[in-house]
């Protein structure tokens, strides 16, 4: 599995959104553009967590933040997930193949059929990963899980830019 360092180029990344297609590397953000993967329809924690990040959209933007959400959903499963989710500010990708998961480090787990919010897992998912790059495209913070509790919460992270770009705290875990 491919680990992600600070400080370092991140692969392209290329997916298909809700909006149109979406490069990394066509990101120009003031400080910061974050992707976060999150589990798909099937999960009523990414509900919740997608929910709060949408709340939040134009703080990261007040910010300097870019922000993509994109799972290994295809487009139905993913324009749905937006609809029933409510949601308004967040562009969501779809379609995160196994070779982009593997190149981002994200956990793959299989599908095990319906789940408390009563819809099908997909044969095969990523868990979830959260990634702040900064405009250079080299990964300034990374997380990733192998389950779908616990996430860190957007406006922690939010409070965390607010001290690092007025501290201009540098990327750490840097070493090998």
């Amino acid at each position: 599995m491919t680990v992600l360092k600070p400080r370092q180029p991140v692969p392209e990344l290329k997916v298909d959104t809700l909006q149109g297609p979406w490069s990394l590397s066509d990101q120009k953000p003031e400080n910061f553009t974050m992707v976060v993967f999150y589990r798909g329809l099937h999960c009523p924690l990414c509900s919740k967590y997608l929910g709060e990040l949408d709340k939040l959209a134009g703080d990261f933007a007040d910010a300097g933040v870019s922000i993509l959400a994109l799972s290994s959903d295809d487009k139905e499963r993913t324009q749905q997930a937006y609809e029933d989710w409510g949601l308004k500010n967040t562009n969501l990708g779809y379609g995160v193949s196994v070779e982009q998961a593997r190149a981002w480090g994200l956990h793959r787990s299989a599908g095990r059929g319906k789940t408390s919010a009563g819809i099908e897992e997909p044969a095969e998912f990523s868990e979830p990963g959260l990634f702040l790059m900064r405009p250079d495209n080299t990964l300034y913070w990374g997380l990733i899980s192998t389950m779908p509790f616990a996430r860190p919460h957007f406006r922690e992270i939010l409070g965390a830019l607010s001290f690092v770009l007025a501290n201009d705290y540098p990327a750490r875990g840097e070493l090998v």
